[in-house]
């Protein structure tokens, strides 16, 4: 029953979403609750929704002031020299715009933290995708496919999450795995080359693109908040929130936090333009956030009421004894839709420890499943239960939903490139 009220819920919620009925938010928010007083867990709602948003909490915040603290350096001028190169070196070639957007989503991913990555390559792209008149649906897809890849660094999260609960190390896990992410990624500027190619061909064909849906991070330019002169004082800062962040010193909200209130004092230190910068910026981080804590709500009523455990389970019951021997095969495929539907705690801390379970009494290994689990990671950041995909879609300005049906097919076929990859190469 559990597990048909879960994907009742989720088809639900992508049905309204997807055919623009309800935003994320609400979506969100009133889907899982009736679905959950439908259930007869109305006593118990209150406390689930609770715990679900302290969960999600510190995200939040980390994402209101990261939106706030990059929305400030880029007034003020801070990412001015690298929009400059990067327009020098692909000038007005739609296919270089594109590989160029693959290249710096690759090396700036490389600290692990998908937020800071996608308002970093936002805002230095996205003012080349408005010069040129591309769609930036095309933006949002290739970071997205570059970043789930990266995503699968030891300090971005899923891997770490597999080593702890299988109780393995790097050099069985993640080590193996990096010529998968290498033929992945090179799966990634293939993309980006072939939407590159419809681009340019669809703007000498039809013209430029120009609806954008709402305010982008880099907004309308405002020269009086530049600030070319603290222009080293700003990169340093910046240089020094990063080494924070990949050595987590302290919580990245709260590092985000202190952060922008340091710029702020430096950059205008008159209180008018604090106010100027924080109301400018005050829309494009509330809608975030608010979308952020109803992701909280919805995982905290899927945890709180058994529905998220009850599905993963019920998928692994599915699989017929008979096709054992293909269990590494079963759960790389199987690692695309959980992790899509499920939260990566919810996936490598209560679904993985069952599959190895079973895998150890057919004799496969628990590295070579837990290998096969991260398979699906090219497509998890696509999730609707992903805070920070959220962040990406607001900063480029477009729609969740036309997000999702844009990307979906090409994140699926990273995740088919990587399984071949890994099973050609005997990794998984």
């Amino acid at each position: 029953m559990l597990t048909f009220l879960g994907f009742l819920m989720i088809a639900i919620f992508m049905g309204l979403i997807m055919n623009k009925k309800m935003t994320p938010l609400t979506a969100l928010v009133l889907v899982p609750v009736l679905i959950a007083l439908v259930a007869g867990f109305g006593p118990e709602l209150g406390k689930m929704m609770k715990e679900g948003v302290k969960e999600i909490a510190l995200t939040g915040v980390m994402l209101i002031f990261a939106i706030l603290y990059f929305s400030l350096m880029i007034d003020t001028g801070l990412f001015e020299p690298l929009v400059q190169f990067i327009l020098k070196i692909v000038g007005d070639n739609p296919v270089k715009t594109t590989i160029g957007t693959a290249l710096l989503t690759t090396l700036v991913s490389l600290d692990g933290d998908g937020s800071s990555t996608y308002i970093i390559v936002v805002a230095a792209m996205l003012p080349l995708y408005k010069k040129q008149g591309m769609n930036p649906l095309v933006l949002t897809c290739i970071i997205m496919l570059a970043g789930g890849i990266m995503n699968i660094l030891p300090w971005g999260g899923p891997t770490a999450r597999v080593m702890s609960s299988l109780k393995l190390g790097h050099t069985e896990i993640f080590v193996p795995m990096i010529p998968v992410m290498v033929i992945g990624i090179i799966w990634v500027f293939i993309v980006a080359y072939i939407l590159g190619t419809k681009e340019k061909k669809r703007i000498s064909q039809y013209g430029k693109y120009t609806k954008y849906n709402k305010q982008d991070i880099v907004g309308d330019e405002d020269n009086t908040l530049r600030r070319p002169k603290l222009l080293i004082i700003n990169f340093i800062l910046t240089v020094i929130l990063l080494c924070v962040m990949i050595l987590d010193i302290i919580p990245l909200g709260i590092a985000f936090m202190i952060a922008f209130c340091i710029a702020a004092i430096i950059n205008y230190p008159k209180l008018k333009d604090q106010q100027k910068i924080i109301s400018k910026h005050a829309g494009n981080a509330l809608s975030v956030a608010g979308m952020i804590f109803g992701a909280g709500i919805f995982t905290g009523i899927l945890n709180g009421t058994g529905i998220m455990q009850a599905m993963g389970n019920s998928m692994i019951e599915i699989i017929p004894k008979s096709w054992g021997g293909f269990l590494n095969v079963i759960t790389a495929v199987c690692s695309v839709p959980l992790t899509f539907f499920l939260t990566n705690d919810a996936y490598y801390f209560g679904i993985l420890p069952i599959i190895t379970a079973t895998g150890t009494q057919l004799g496969i290994p628990p590295d070579v499943l837990g290998r096969a689990s991260l398979v699906g990671q090219a497509s998890h950041l696509l999730s609707p239960l992903v805070p920070s995909t959220y962040l990406l879609v607001s900063l480029a300005g477009v729609e969740f939903s036309d997000h999702l049906k844009f990307t979906l097919k090409w994140a699926i076929g990273s995740s088919i490139v990587m399984l071949v990859g890994a099973l050609i190469l005997g990794i998984i």
